[in-house]
C-alpha cells in the first residue's frame, strides 16, 4: 500500500480523548474495507502519547500491517465567535464513485489541489464539488447548512465524502440530516464547517465568490 490510514482527534487534560470510540470504530471499518490489518496496540499507544495540562491534537497513523504511530502537538481551540472564510474550488472536483476518499488516509491529492487554488491568507477552508456539481466537503471538514427549521443539512455519502465523526454525532443526535446540496444552497443560509478535532465552526463565503 502506498498510503496509510489516519485518525486525528483531541485530548483534553482531565477528560481524555474526545469521541475515541467513534474514531477507533472508523479506523477498524476502513481497515476492513481497504484490506489493512486491524490496528495493533492502538489504544495503548494513544494513552502513552498523552500527558500534561494542555489540550493536544493527536494524530494516529496506521500502515497496512496494522502498525500504528502516534504524534501530538498542542491544540488551541477555535474561539466560539470565530467565523471562517471559505471558497468553493473552481478547478478541483471529487469523484463520487471513488470510494477511497470515504476513508481518512494520507492520499490527499484532491484536497491539496483545492487548497492550492487560493492563497493561504485569503481563505480558512475550501469546499469541494463532485462531478455533478454537488457540494461534498471541505479539505478537512464536513459541510453543514442551516435549514429554515434549524436543522443542519449535510451532503450524503453518495455525493462522495468522508463520513466525519462530528457529522455522524450530529446526525445521531438529530441535529443534522443528509441532503444533496448545490452551491446555490449556500445563498442566504447559515453555513458551518466542522470536524471532531475543532467542533462546529461558523463560516461565510468570501464575497467575490458568494
Amino acid at each position: 500500500m502506498d498510503y496509510s490510514l489516519i485518525e486525528t482527534m483531541r485530548w483534553e487534560p482531565g477528560e481524555g480523548f474526545v469521541r475515541l470510540d467513534q474514531h477507533m470504530r472508523r479506523l477498524a471499518r476502513s481497515a476492513d474495507a481497504l484490506g489493512f490489518r486491524q490496528p495493533m496496540g492502538a489504544q495503548d499507544a494513544l494513552k502513552e502519547a498523552v500527558s500534561g495540562d494542555v489540550a493536544l491534537r493527536v494524530r494516529l497513523t496506521m500502515n497496512f500491517r496494522g502498525r500504528v504511530e502516534v504524534t501530538t502537538t498542542e491544540f488551541q481551540p477555535v474561539a466560539k465567535d470565530t467565523v471562517w472564510r471559505v471558497m468553493v474550488a473552481q478547478k478541483t472536483r471529487l469523484k463520487s464513485e471513488d470510494t477511497l476518499y470515504r476513508h481518512k488516509t494520507t492520499r490527499r491529492e484532491p484536497y491539496e489541489a483545492a487548497r492550492a487554488e487560493f492563497s493561504a491568507d485569503a481563505v480558512d477552508e475550501v469546499l469541494l464539488l463532485n462531478e455533478r456539481g454537488e457540494l461534498c466537503e471541505g479539505t478537512f471538514t464536513n459541510i453543514f447548512i442551516e435549514s429554515p427549521d434549524g436543522m443542519l443539512l449535510t451532503p450524503p455519502l453518495s455525493s462522495g465524502l468522508l463520513p466525519g465523526i462530528l457529522r455522524a454525532d450530529l446526525i445521531r443526535g438529530r441535529r443534522a440530516r443528509n441532503e444533496v446540496l448545490k452551491p446555490k444552497d449556500l445563498a442566504n443560509r447559515a453555513l458551518f464547517v466542522g470536524n471532531s478535532l475543532r467542533g462546529l465552526i461558523r463560516a461565510e463565503l468570501v464575497p467575490e465568490y458568494a
